[in-house]
């Protein structure tokens, strides 16, 4: 919490020139290609993690599919979690977040330029369209990112909550690959009490083929993603 507002306060200089900049590049799809608006969102995550002293490290980035579309699934620590993702992940992707969250200066911006889908949790017709867009997408060579979890706790100190089944099913829709992805200590940037420099890692990890989940249940689904995260980040904090 604490590092939020000193990221804010340090680059609030910035703010006058780089977010209007944004408004315009997310706004005229047009005249910038979807590889320079995903530069432009990775640039600001630069930004804020050189004055914020964050430093992302990414592992397992060979386990990311070489062609075609995937969705990723990571659990779900705080503001950070995507940003970092973001951030070590190379190839243009983008994400499903909360409308009612999506509106805010900055956040607007981010979502706009990476053409990111908002979703109306209250809204189920409207859900069941955000699923055939991004299933549509992804069976079209994009890459999504989804938080099965739907939320996070402040201060999570690593735990993974349940993982909503319903989110499993634009993966059985598209017939994609599912990269499980397990977040270490991102609660810390920004929804945590922690002072000073942090480290957060980002594990791709093996993906999931259509062929090995295609007889499975979305619950099944679910219960298997969130084990192979849970493994993970158990692995390397008992190192």
């Amino acid at each position: 919490m604490f590092n939020l507002f000193y990221v804010i306060f340090m680059n609030f200089h910035r703010a006058p020139l780089i977010i209007p900049k944004m408004r315009y590049m997310a706004d005229h799809p047009e005249k910038y290609t979807e590889i320079q608006r995903y530069e432009m969102t990775k640039h600001c995550i630069y930004l804020m993690n050189k004055t914020g002293k964050i430093t992302t490290q990414a592992f397992g980035l060979e386990n990311l599919p070489e062609q075609g579309g995937y969705i990723m699934y990571p659990n779900h620590q705080g503001k950070y979690d995507l940003l970092g993702i973001i951030y070590t992940h190379q190839k243009v992707c983008s994400f499903v977040m909360d409308k009612a969250k999506s509106h805010t200066m900055l956040v607007r911006e981010f979502v706009d330029l990476v053409q990111a889908k908002r979703l109306e949790k209250d809204n189920p017709r409207q859900g069941i369209t955000i699923i055939n867009e991004v299933a549509r997408d992804v069976a079209k060579g994009k890459r999504y990112v989804l938080f099965p979890e739907g939320g996070y706790k402040f201060n999570n100190k690593n735990k993974v909550m349940d993982f909503k089944a319903g989110s499993f099913k634009i993966a059985l829709k598209s017939h994609v690959p599912i990269v499980p992805i397990a977040l270490i200590d991102s609660y810390k940037v920004f929804n945590s009490f922690h002072i000073g420099p942090i480290t957060t890692q980002v594990h791709y990890l093996k993906p999931i083929e259509y062929d090995e989940y295609k007889t499975m249940k979305t619950q099944e689904i679910a219960a298997l993603v969130k084990k192979r995260i849970e493994d993970k980040i158990a692995e390397v904090l008992d190192r």
